[in-house]
């Protein structure tokens, strides 16, 4: 019996040991990364490109975004050009009434430290009725655009089911 209990006794410690070892190991120190702001330019620019893009403002957005930006949205295989992009937005009227872009909850800015990288992320519900089949399409959206070292969208990813959303 006090074999046993020696036995027992042993395997508790080395249990014990392992699974100290295994937490300092795997603990990690908080580090920061950037912060978070509620209220930015940059959030104001991406509003502004919504409220352009609704009032098929083309020359506008040319002025938000930088000429190298590079847009995407779920479903696309590749990302597209502004000019493309533009032609894009602009023909979602050509076969939609009643387009409506409306703000869910509050975007926000976001700064990391690392790579000095500068991102508003927002989220989003467009609305349209199709000119074809009279069926209003919702579709909710969250969206990423990051900024460049002159305060200009260089690239804007969308994510969100696209698929409702045909153009025939």
């Amino acid at each position: 019996m006090e074999l046993f209990k020696k036995s027992i006794t042993k395997k508790i410690i080395l249990t014990s040991c392992l699974f100290f070892f295994g937490i300092v190991a795997f603990s990690q120190k908080e580090e920061k990364n950037g912060t978070i702001y509620i209220k930015h330019p940059y959030i104001d620019a991406v509003n502004n490109a919504a409220k352009a893009y609704l009032a098929k403002d083309d020359a506008t957005n040319r002025k938000i975004y930088s000429d190298t930006a590079r847009f995407w949205a779920s479903g696309m295989t590749k990302r597209v050009k502004l000019e493309e992009a533009l032609k894009m937005w602009d023909s979602d009227f050509d076969y939609y009434t009643d387009v409506k872009q409306t703000p869910v909850g509050y975007p926000d800015y976001l700064h990391y430290k690392d790579q000095d990288q500068k991102y508003v992320q927002s989220w989003w519900k467009w609305s349209g009725k199709s000119k074809k089949t009279g069926e209003v399409i919702t579709i909710n959206f969250v969206q990423f655009d990051l900024f460049n070292k002159d305060g200009k969208i260089a690239d804007e990813s969308l994510y969100g089911d696209f698929s409702k959303m045909v153009k025939e």
